[in-house]
């Protein structure tokens, strides 16, 4: 079952990756550059209500049809962004790209399935594949935008709608692949811990790894956020900007098969506790200018996947799975929008000390913790 689940995670982020890249520039050229930043805010709020809702399905129907729903939410979000590209009210576009990101939180949430699917030794490397595919689709996407254009001008579309052609094809694919995902069943599950089963120190524990994966994310997110102002105020070019932001990204997704290896030989504690060091590390890097900056960037990258993986494999088997999901990519939202300010105000300095402030209460409780874990009979 492994296969489905990476394959439509793959083609999910490469629909979403080339909606939001040309949601922007349609909404400029039809309604001002002001705007340009509301179909993307639109993806991000549908991936947070996405998780929520993927999460329902997924209790009352099981995961598998709870992904197909999700994914299919995403199939007609890339119908309604076909429409807006070629004549249809604006407005389309921006619940298409609502839609969108509800078929995003469905890619995002497969992780677990992949978990679901393996004995429990090898859960986190199930899990680490699915983030690590998440790459591929993310990286392969952009290079498809330009053949997508040249097939709708061929076809007597604008331009523009290619790529919203290719995202809903490609997500289309994805909902193709998730019907083979199958739905594991308590019986066949391998024994593992369970929130709801657990006594109230488990359920602590994984209330710490919720905050852990969160805070990882609200840290990253506004420490990247700023990258693009402070390279601008340095004086320095779109091409070492380029720079930084693929170091970064190679940090968050390439060392994912590690990171999974690593969580299946020590459990998700040992590095939850070093993602949370490493946050810390990286977000006191940014506050040196030069050769340190590019490096900070591709730890920070890394810090997150260790608090994100981490956590995830504690959560796995959880009620918490798509709240924490959703809570995620709310924070997101606030946290990308309110980075810019806090920079303005005091630097990468501020941000830094508020990236600590948050990061070492998460130290000292995945300090004092340990696993606790029942085994489900």
């Amino acid at each position: 079952m492994l296969v489905p689940v990476v394959l439509a995670a793959a083609l999910m982020n490469a629909a979403m990756i080339a909606a939001s890249a040309v949601s922007t520039i349609l909404t400029a050229d039809e309604l001002g550059s002001s705007l340009a930043g509301v179909p993307n805010t639109a993806g991000v709020l549908g991936t947070a209500a996405g998780a929520m809702a993927v999460g329902r399905w997924t209790t009352r129907f099981g995961r598998a049809y709870a992904l197909r729903l999700g994914y299919g939410a995403g199939v007609a979000g890339g119908a309604l962004t076909v429409l807006a590209a070629v004549g249809a009210p604006i407005a389309l576009l921006f619940v298409g790209m609502f839609l969108l990101g509800a078929g995003n939180a469905a890619s995002l949430l497969s992780r677990y399935a992949a978990g679901e699917a393996v004995p429990e030794p090898r859960q986190a490397s199930a899990m680490s594949a699915v983030v690590w595919a998440s790459t591929a689709g993310a990286a392969g996407g952009p290079f498809l935008m330009a053949p997508a254009q040249g097939f709708a001008s061929a076809v007597g579309l604008p331009a523009v709608a290619g790529p919203f052609l290719l995202a809903l094809a490609t997500v289309f694919g994805a909902l193709v692949a998730a019907t083979y995902i199958r739905t594991v069943h308590t019986a066949e599950q391998p024994a593992r811990s369970r929130a709801t089963q657990a006594p109230a120190a488990a359920r602590t524990s994984v209330l710490v790894a919720a905050g852990v994966m969160v805070t990882g994310h609200l840290v990253m997110v506004a420490l990247m956020s700023a990258v693009p102002v402070h390279t601008h105020h340095h004086g320095e070019g779109l091409g070492l900007l380029g720079v930084m932001l693929s170091a970064h990204t190679l940090g968050m997704f390439a060392l994912s098969p590690l990171t999974g290896w690593w969580i299946d030989r020590t459990g998700p504690r040992p590095v939850m506790l070093s993602g949370l060091l490493l946050l810390i590390v990286s977000a006191l890097l940014t506050t040196q200018s030069g050769l340190a900056f590019t490096p900070a960037l591709f730890l920070l990258g890394y810090a997150w996947n260790l608090c994100y993986l981490g956590g995830s494999a504690r959560l796995l088997g959880t009620p918490y799975e798509s709240r924490v999901e959703s809570s995620i990519w709310a924070i997101s939202a606030v946290s990308a929008a309110s980075s810019p300010w806090l920079y303005t105000l005091g630097g990468y300095p501020l941000l830094t000390v508020i990236s600590v402030v948050l990061a070492v209460p998460l130290v000292l409780l995945v300090l004092r913790r340990r696993e606790h874990t029942v085994a489900v009979p």
